[in-house]
């Protein structure tokens, strides 16, 4: 796969922890994604929400999108449509999406890129594959992930972040089997470039079959692992895990996991913002007052204006 990879032997390697001593996490429950249409149409699956929300806080959403090979024509994105309240992070492992917002930000992404938006007060936004894409077809795979802000910052000004896939911070297990991408967080302090209202860590690991992956993970996060592709076991009690499902764990001190296959996982976690969540489609809040505010000011035109002309599914719904 084109994400970022490195020989790991050249990397900074991660520390070995000890066995015994160590308050190894165990699964608290395994997930299977379901299966759901977005935008114009393209499938992904989607692991939460679905779980307790408590179990995911402060995430709202992950969407695998493919892996899938296009046929001339099929390609699909999602056209203009409202957010506030919130981040979308969309990683893409391979192919090319074009992001543009109201406020102005905007880019390509591509083969282990980040786009990283925070809607925050209200903005306007459209995420397409390219139009090569869409013309000749091709591989297409990636996720996108909701991050919720803290009610303190939740009318913070929009802001865009393109993180370029060089700009991912490559590390290596400490037996040299597994290569991980730290897109944001820090994990055994070594810090990804993705800047964050909430305190979370985000990684893309992959693991060579049979090699075993350990990291230290903060005792007051939560601590989830999505099988993009493979399968393995995780957890202290070596619970199986394969392609389309999401393990939760409990608190501890450490994560484990190891690998049957060439395994590709999400590993994710933050701290909670244990706060009351309001949510309607594209919009997160923390009371329903809110929400009708965000309804209100997006049939105003408040959220922002596109380059465009456009109607979109979000209309519909909200009207």
């Amino acid at each position: 796969m084109p994400a970022v990879t490195a020989d790991t032997l050249t990397l900074p390697r991660l520390p070995e922890l000890p066995e015994t001593t160590t308050a190894w996490r165990k699964v608290q429950r395994v997930v299977p994604a379901r299966r759901f249409l977005e935008g114009e149409g393209f499938q992904v699956r989607r692991p939460f929400p679905g779980v307790d929300l408590a179990l995911a806080d402060p995430f709202l959403l992950l969407d695998h999108m493919g892996a899938v090979e296009y046929g001339p024509g099929e390609a699909k994105g999602a056209p203009w449509h409202p957010h506030r309240g919130f981040e979308t992070v969309t990683y893409l492992i391979d192919g090319v999406f074009e992001h543009q917002d109201s406020a102005g930000g905007g880019g390509v992404i591509t083969n282990g890129g980040t786009q990283w938006m925070t809607a925050g007060a209200g903005v306007l936004h459209s995420e397409l594959p390219s139009q090569e894409l869409v013309a000749k077809g091709g591989l297409f795979h990636g996720v996108q992930l909701w991050v919720n802000l803290p009610k303190a910052d939740k009318w913070a000004p929009p802001r865009y972040q393109d993180i370029a896939p060089g700009d991912t911070k490559l590390l290596s297990s400490d037996d040299g089997g597994a290569l991980v991408r730290v897109i944001a967080g820090d994990v055994a302090g070594y810090r990804g470039p993705g800047m964050t209202y909430t305190p979370i860590t985000y990684l893309h690991a992959t693991l060579s079959p049979h090699a075993r992956l350990t990291l230290p993970w903060p005792e007051d996060f939560n601590a989830m692992v999505y099988v993009l592709s493979g399968r393995g076991t995780t957890g202290a009690e070596h619970r199986p895990l394969e392609e389309g499902q999401l393990a939760v764990f409990d608190r501890g001190q450490a994560l484990t996991m190891q690998a049957d296959t060439t395994w590709d996982v999400l590993i994710l976690g933050g701290l909670p913002l244990n706060e009351p969540v309001a949510r309607y489609g594209p919009f997160v809040m923390n009371t329903r007052a809110e929400i009708l505010q965000a309804i209100e000011d997006f049939q105003a035109g408040r959220l922002g204006v596109t380059q465009v002309p456009h109607v979109t599914s979000a209309d519909e719904e909200l009207s």
